[in-house]
Parts: structure tokens; sequence; C-alpha cells
């Protein structure tokens, strides 16, 4: 403990650093204030009903990733997830569109337009999301009485107006936070929206396990510890590398002609998943169709049973369907995102080999082979780890709200922005002969 109450002291003691982590802090408070603005014309006293829909399921998860912005119908009820389905369908269209591969290829100018375009793409994501969520609000149980100035266009229009500026907002407070603090911004800011919703969702799973004898206070340390084994397994899957050696050659002059000697060997680290949580949310976006299908067609026994199944994000066809999608998923982005043939020509041109495979085309088909292979049980295990909260449901009788942090999305998000922030701050505190967070704490002594 001592050696922990040490560290956090070097830590305060590196201006860049603490001048770093209090423009976060103060980044991320800014945030979790503006989600608790309502937007102006609706009477909060009136949401209950609002609260209570988006309590659980897929409304449940969005409204996660908003911090509870959306059930109370807030000025960042859209959060910041316009921005991140901008950047995939941009990053998706780099794929075929070739002004988007000339910009990829152009370094931090291109970098710097492609990041205006996505931004321009988020707006227009917002102007549709935005009267589709206002319509919807007397759907998801906001009375007509809560809307103070009606439903006409005196509301909507504003309404959208402050939605987007709000995302918009957000989005900009993501990137200052990026540019000016510690961590990647957007995901801190949908991170600290998931974290949120933990302490209400602990509280209630608390209340049920201890009360009506549910369980009790036994039962509840067995969800933590499980829970913190659930963590585990998402941090060795957000760490797990396979290492191809790699021997560069370098060329030495002796006597008045060039000798090859071997140099020092390295290694490229190919993640178990290079994927992220990327093919979790693609699949999640897909899981609305089944729904909406079976709503349209509800009027047949097939319709019928679609509109049931698919309804249920805790339900066995549901969680099937999700699972296949990811792996299926976790391909196709990892074939996207990871160049392999790429990553051979740099090696052919910087002088590195792998031992055994030629240089070239051979290097490249050799590391996608390996690419693929290590794919498989990666794609499996997100997979388990994403339908994880419907099981614990079926097992433990865990609440729909505290089930969502033992798995999926939500935690996933959590372990890897917190492992990227805690890497951050290390290279600060070594940089400054300090040891790092997983260090003694202790100061470096320096020659």
């Amino acid at each position: 403990m001592k050696n922990f109450f040490e560290t956090l002291s070097n830590i305060w003691k590196i201006d860049e650093l603490r001048g770093r982590i209090i423009i976060t802090l103060g980044l991320l408070l800014v945030y979790r204030f503006g989600a608790q603005i309502a937007l102006p014309g609706i009477d909060t006293g009136q949401l209950e009903e609002l609260a209570s829909n988006t309590n659980s399921g897929i409304l449940g998860l969005l409204n996660a990733f908003t911090g509870g912005a959306l059930a109370k119908a807030s000025v960042f009820a859209l959060g910041i997830m316009p921005y991140i389905s901008a950047s995939i369908v941009v990053q998706l269209m780099g794929i075929a569109i070739p002004y988007l591969q000339k910009l990829q290829k152009e370094g931090e100018s291109g970098r710097k337009t492609i990041n205006q375009i996505t931004r321009w793409l988020t707006i227009g994501i917002c102007i549709v999301q935005a009267p589709a969520y206002l319509y919807s609000l007397g759907a998801l149980g906001v009375p007509d009485s809560a809307f103070l100035l009606g439903k006409g266009l005196d509301f909507v229009v504003p309404s959208v107006i402050i939605l987007v500026t709000g995302t918009v907002f957000a989005m900009w407070l993501g990137e200052k936070i990026t540019d000016k603090g510690i961590g990647n911004g957007i995901s801190l800011l949908i991170m600290i929206g998931i974290i949120a919703r933990m302490p209400m969702s602990f509280v209630q799973e608390f209340i049920s396990r201890t009360t009506n004898n549910n369980g009790g206070l036994m039962f509840m340390l067995i969800e933590v510890i499980v829970w913190f084994v659930v963590i585990l397994f998402c941090v060795l899957l957000v760490m797990a590398t396979r290492q191809i050696p790699v021997q560069y050659a370098r060329r030495t002059a002796s006597g008045g002609y060039e000798k090859n000697i071997m140099g020092s060997r390295q290694y490229i680290p190919l993640k178990l998943n290079a994927s992220g949580v990327m093919p979790i949310i693609f699949a999640q976006a897909i899981m609305f169709v089944p729904g909406l299908l079976g709503r349209t067609f509800n009027n047949t026994a097939v319709g019928q049973w679609m509109e049931v199944q698919f309804q249920d994000m805790f339900g066995l066809a549901y969680n099937i369907l999700f699972g296949v999608l990811i792996i299926i998923f976790t391909y196709f982005y990892t074939a996207i995102t990871v160049p392999t043939n790429k990553m051979a020509d740099d090696l052919k041109r910087s002088g590195g080999f792998i031992p055994g495979i030629r240089p070239g085309k051979d290097t490249g088909d050799y590391l996608d082979k390996v690419m693929s292979m290590i794919t498989l049980p990666g794609s499996i295990f997100l997979a388990l780890l994403a339908i994880f909260p419907a099981i614990v449901i079926k097992l433990m009788d865990v609440q729909p709200g505290w089930a969502l942090f033992y798995g999926g999305t939500s935690l996933l998000i959590m372990v890897g922005v917190a492992m990227d922030t805690v890497q951050q701050v290390n290279s600060y505190l070594l940089n400054r002969h300090y040891d790092g967070l997983m260090k003694t704490g202790k100061n470096r002594k320096v020659a």
C-alpha cells in the first residue's frame, strides 16, 4: 500500500502528466454534467416509465453507452455513438473507395481529411437519429403530458438541433481529451458512461440478493468473484499475442569487401483479438434486423416467432445468432484491418525476414495463415464473452442491468480503455525515470 501511494505521489510530481490528468477529469465532469440536463420542453418528473423501459435489453445497452442520458431525455441522449457509427462507415468505405484509400496513404494530412469527413458524416447520422429518438419517446412510455410544448415543430426542430449539437460537443470533448489529456478521449467518454451505470446496477443486484431470501450475501460474494474472473479473462484476451520471430541482416564493411552478418532477432506481435470490440458492435447492429422483420411480418407464424425470440437479448436463439455473427465479423474485420501483405513488404524493405520463409509474397501468405489460425480461438473466446451475460442470467438469476457488466461490449470497453490509459501513464513515469504503475513505485537510479 505504501508503494501504491508513493507511485501516486510520483504521478503528481510530473507537471505535464498532472496537467493532463486534471484536464481529462475536468472534461469528463463536463460530459457527465451535460448528461443530467434534460431537453427543454420535457417534464423530467414523468420519465419514470422511460427509465424502466431502457433498463434492460438492447435499449439498456444503448443507455449504458450514454451513461443514462438516453433514459433522461438529455441533451446528450444520442451520446457519442453516432461518431462511432460514422467512424465504422468511413473505415469500411475505405476498402472500396479509391479516394479514401489515397487519403489513408497520405499520412497526417490524409488523416485530418478523413477525420473531417467523419465529423460531417456524424452530423448527418445525428440528423436522422434525433427525430427518430424524439418520436420514439411516446412508444417508450413517456406520456403526452410530459411534452410541455407539445409534439409539434416548436418542440421537434429545437430539440433536433440541441441533440445534434450535444453529440458534436461530446465529439469535441473526446478530441480535446485525446489532444490535451490522457488516454483516448472517445473511448473514455464511452467508458465513463458505462461506469456511471455500474453503482446503481450493483445496488439493485445487492438489494435483490439480500431481500426476499434470494441467496443473501454469500451468493453476492460468489457473483463478485465470478465478475473478477471474467475481467481477468478479458485482460488475457486483450493482451494475448502470437510472436512471430523476425531476423534482420546487417551489412558491415571489412577488408575492402562487404560481409553479411546476422543482426538481432525481433518479433512481430500478432494479436489474438486484433479486431477489439468492433465485431460485437457490428453484430449488435445486425441483431436489430430479425426483430424488425418479425414486427413487419407478425401476421405470419415465422414473423411472430422472430418477434418473440429476437426481442429478448438474453434468449437462446438471439445469443446463438449473436455468437455466430461475432465469429464471422471477427474474421471480416481482422482481414480488413491487419494488412499482412503490407507487413511483409515493409519487412522486406527493412532487410528483415522470418526464418525459413522467403521474403515477399511467401511471408505475406505465412502471416495471413497464422492470423487466420489464431483468429479462430480469439473469435470463439470473444463470442463467449459477448453472450456470457445471458449465461449468467440463466445460471445465477442475476439482474439484467448488472448482468451487462459480466461480458460483452461494456466490460471489454472498460478493460481495454483502462489498460490503454494505464499504459500511457506508465510511459510518462518511465520517461521521467520512475517505475511504472505495475512496479514498486521507487525512483529509478540513473547513471
